[in-house]
C-alpha cells in the first residue's frame, strides 16, 4: 500500500498496527531515495547503509490495548520523531537528528509504503511536530511577543475554525457565573451540594453508580447542567456547565474525536492527560498534568488533549463550561464518551443532562432564598 505526503519532506503520520513488527518505507516517487523505519523491541531508522539509533529509546511496539503510533518528519530541521498515542513531544519514544546535508534527501520524500494487512495509516497532517503544544488559549488583544516566543499560550487564531467558533461563544466578559441576575449563584450551588435534601446533594448521591454500577462511588460524580438543545453537531448537548464538588473526579475518558473549548467559571480543576485510552486494568501513566484556575480557557482537538481525567483537589467546588462540536470532516458523529471503569474495561457513556440551565438557576435561587430567610 502507498500513500502520498500532503507536502513533500514533511508531515505527521498516525497509524495503528496489528503485529509485533512494524515497517514503514518513506521514499520519493521513483523509490530511489528511501528512509526505512522499523519498530520491534525498539525503533531504528535506516538510510542507505546507515542505521540511526536513539540511545534514549527504550520502547518499541506497545502491546497495550488502544495504542497507536505516529511519525513526524521535518526536512527543514532534519528532525524525525516517533511516538505512541497523541502526536506531541510529550509522547515521543524515539528521536533522530539527521545531518544538514540530508535536507535535500528528506525534501524528496513524497510517499509512504506499508503493509495494509498489518498496518493502517488513518491520518496524515502536513505540519511536523516542533514545539510542545500550549494548553491555555489567549485572544489577539491578550497576546504579547513574549507569549509567542515562550510558546506559553496558543493563539485563538491557531485553533481550527470550529474551535474558534466555540471560543467566541464563551470567552466574553459577560459570560460569567455570578452575574447581575444572580450574584450569589456559586454560593447557592455550594450550599446545595453540602446540604442533605437539597437538589445538588441528592442528585450527586443518585449518580454514585453512574460509572461503576456494582461499586457505588460518590467521589466519581459530577453534575451536567446543559444550555440549549442537541442539534446534531456534537456528542450530546454542545454547551454543558459541569459542577465538580471538592475531591470529586471523573473516570479516565475520551471525547468522541470532537473539538472542545473549556473555561473555568469558578474554582480550579486539575487535569491529567493520557496518550490514549488504554482499556486494561493496569492502564498507562499520564504524560502530564496541569491546573486550570478561574477564567482559564483550554481546548481539545480530534487528535490532541482527547483523553484525560478531571480531579478537583481543592476545598471548594469547581464549575466549568464545556463546549463540544464535531469538525466539518467528521462523518461518523460518535455520540459517546468512552471511559474506563474500575476494572479497566472501556465503556460507553452517553453525555446526558442532569437539568436544563434555566431551570437549574431558578431552582438554586429558590433554595438560596430559603437559606436567607
Amino acid at each position: 500500500m502507498s500513500l502520498s505526503f500532503l507536502i513533500k519532506g514533511q508531515g505527521v503520520f498516525l497509524f495503528k498496527n496489528k503485529e509485533n513488527y512494524i515497517k514503514l518505507i518513506f521514499c520519493d516517487k521513483q523509490e530511489k531515495n528511501i528512509l526505512k523505519l522499523v519498530i520491534c523491541d525498539s525503533v531504528i531508522l535506516y538510510h542507505d547503509s546507515k542505521k540511526y539509533i536513539d540511545p534514549k529509546n527504550k520502547t518499541g511496539v506497545v502491546h497495550s490495548h488502544g495504542a497507536y503510533y505516529w511519525v513526524s518528519i521535518n526536512a527543514q530541521t532534519q528532525q524525525i520523531y516517533v511516538g505512541v498515542g497523541e502526536p506531541r513531544l510529550e509522547t515521543v519514544i524515539y528521536e533522530c537528528k539527521m545531518e544538514k546535508t540530508d535536507k535535500l534527501f528528506l525534501e524528496s520524500l513524497s510517499h509512504i509504503k506499508y503493509d495494509e494487512i498489518t498496518t493502517n495509516i488513518w491520518k496524515i497532517f502536513k505540519d511536523p511536530i516542533t514545539n510542545a503544544v500550549p494548553l491555555l488559549i489567549k485572544n489577539t488583544n491578550e497576546l504579547s511577543m513574549n507569549d509567542i516566543a515562550n510558546a506559553k499560550y496558543i493563539p485563538k487564531a491557531n485553533l481550527s475554525l470550529t474551535s474558534q467558533k466555540l471560543y467566541d461563544c464563551i470567552s466574553g466578559e459577560k459570560f460569567i457565573l455570578n452575574d447581575i441576575d444572580f450574584p450569589e449563584f456559586s454560593q447557592a450551588i455550594e450550599n446545595s451540594i453540602s446540604t442533605p435534601g437539597l437538589w445538588c446533594n441528592t442528585k450527586l448521591l443518585s449518580k454514585s453508580k453512574e460509572f461503576n454500577p456494582d461499586k457505588p462511588n460518590i467521589k466519581e460524580t459530577y453534575l451536567r447542567i446543559t444550555l440549549g438543545e442537541n442539534n446534531g453537531e456534537s456528542p450530546g448537548i454542545p454547551y454543558v456547565m459541569e459542577i465538580w464538588p471538592s475531591n470529586h473526579y471523573s473516570p479516565i475518558h475520551s471525547h468522541a474525536n470532537s473539538s472542545a473549548i473549556i473555561r473555568v467559571l469558578y474554582g480550579s480543576i486539575h487535569v491529567r492527560l493520557y496518550p490514549f485510552l488504554c482499556a486494561e486494568k493496569d492502564g498507562i501513566e499520564p504524560f502530564g498534568g496541569t491546573d486550570f484556575k478561574e477564567n482559564d480557557i483550554t481546548w481539545l482537538s480530534p487528535s490532541l488533549n482527547q483523553t484525560h481525567q478531571l480531579i478537583n483537589n481543592e476545598n471548594k467546588t469547581c464549575i466549568t463550561i464545556q463546549c463540544y462540536m464535531y469538525e466539518d470532516d467528521n462523518k461518523r458523529h460518535y455520540d459517546y464518551f468512552d471511559y474506563l471503569d474500575k476494572d479497566g474495561y472501556k465503556k460507553q457513556y452517553e453525555p446526558d443532562s442532569d437539568m436544563d440551565f434555566i431551570t437549574f438557576k431558578e431552582l438554586m435561587k429558590t433554595e438560596w432564598s430559603k437559606v436567607n430567610k
